[in-house]
């Protein structure tokens, strides 16, 4: 081979190594220039995971690792943020939310020690169950008729309910953070208030009432008679019935009197609207009994009037007995 020749080819291999030479410093300069980061991913799983990465925002970082949020995830930092100095990003449930409370409070260099101890206190998890008042409704009915003035009439006095809520309550430092309504029981159904517009009226409760000559109460030791000691009373025959809780008395099995206390026996007496609730009656004909006599008006009744009593009754067969019978009443009225 001729000198000339060996040259060349040596000329040739210079010019390929320093091309090559050339092209590998090209990529190191580059790789030199762009800034590779070890990011730490947490799944929600508790999965980790170590990348290299030279992206910074986090979405571009999950999209890069094909990870995909659930609808119920979410990442801490959020997607559309820069990635933190911690260089880790945690992909959270809602159900995690004060832990990464805690864990960004780690992160602050503003935070102090019982901050930090504060968020991670202990979330206590009770069931508590409360009784919550049902308010009971007022229903008006208008049965006036004619011109007239009107008035208002309470025919039946309103009841709340009462219903047995049980929730779930969770508690941080003895504070409550969340309450959730499990179940629901009503446990007593509210009384409607019924009201009636009325024509207004002198009610007449007959010529027969008179004022007595002697109290009753003042010789008398019971409750009733005690509140009336002072009170002179009217004296008027009265023809009396009984009656009980049952449907076939009085349409309804609650016993919720007109005045909306639960209906006593030897106590409550239903009777016309000329005397108001509240009034204390006192029958001598019926002063051996329980009640030495002394009753108190808290019921109402289609087929009352200002004339009649109806006496309330523990049973259907006692009020049957009863019957009806005309006796003198000693009426007092506040």
């Amino acid at each position: 081979m001729k000198n000339d020749d060996k040259a060349s080819i040596s000329l040739k291999k210079i010019l390929c190594i320093s091309i090559i030479f050339i092209f590998l410093t090209s990529i190191a300069v580059m790789a030199g220039n762009v800034s590779l980061k070890n990011v730490k991913i947490i799944l929600s799983n508790g999965y980790e995971m170590n990348v290299l990465t030279s992206k910074s925002k986090v979405s571009e970082i999950l999209e890069e690792n094909h990870i995909l949020l659930l609808e119920d995830e979410k990442s801490v930092p959020d997607l559309d943020s820069e990635l933190s100095e911690n260089n880790t990003i945690r992909i959270t449930k809602s159900s995690e939310e004060v832990i990464e409370v805690a864990e960004e409070s780690e992160n602050s260099s503003d935070v102090t020690a019982e901050q930090l101890l504060e968020n991670y206190e202990e979330i206590v998890e009770k069931i508590v169950v409360e009784k919550v008042k049902i308010p009971y409704e007022t229903i008006k009915k208008d049965v006036s008729t004619g011109s007239g003035a009107k008035q208002d009439s309470v025919v039946q006095y309103g009841v709340d309910g009462i219903k047995e809520v049980t929730y779930k309550v969770k508690y941080q430092n003895d504070k409550q953070i969340e309450k959730t309504e499990i179940s629901s029981k009503v446990i007593k159904e509210p009384v409607d208030k019924i009201v009636e517009v009325r024509t207004k009226q002198t009610i007449s409760r007959g010529s027969v009432e008179r004022t007595a000559t002697t109290n009753p109460a003042a010789t008398a030791s019971t409750t009733l008679a005690n509140k009336v000691k002072n009170i002179t009373p009217t004296v008027k025959t009265f023809n009396t019935s009984a009656y009980c809780a049952c449907a076939s008395c009085c349409g309804k099995t609650n016993g919720i009197t007109a005045s909306g206390a639960r209906a006593s026996e030897w106590y409550t007496i239903a009777a016309g609207s000329g005397y108001p609730i509240g009034t204390v009656i006192y029958i001598p004909a019926l002063k051996d009994k329980p009640n030495g006599g002394w009753f108190v008006v808290q019921d109402r009744g289609g087929a009352i009037s200002n004339d009649h009593l109806d006496i309330f009754f523990g049973s259907h067969s006692a009020a049957l007995q009863y019957g009806r019978r005309n006796l003198e009443c000693y009426i007092y009225e506040f």
